[in-house]
């Protein structure tokens, strides 16, 4: 099976509008999931889970900053 010349695509837009006020809330509540989830790790002593929690909280902190809504 031949394979394409092109190389795949990664971290671009599919096109599509994303509903900012839907995305807003639901960052709002992944980062709040994400930071329990991570403290509660950190409590049990678990560092590394913590800490991949905490990275993914930061995602959605920092997904809240550019949706202002």
């Amino acid at each position: 099976m031949p394979r394409s010349s092109q190389p795949t695509r990664r971290n671009q837009s599919s096109g599509f509008a994303r509903p900012q006020a839907r995305n807003a809330q639901n960052a709002q509540r992944n980062y709040e999931r994400y930071l329990a989830l991570a403290r509660a790790e950190a409590l049990a002593g678990d560092r590394i889970v913590a800490e991949n929690y905490f990275q993914h909280a930061e995602h959605y902190f920092r997904s809240m900053g550019e949706n202002p809504n």
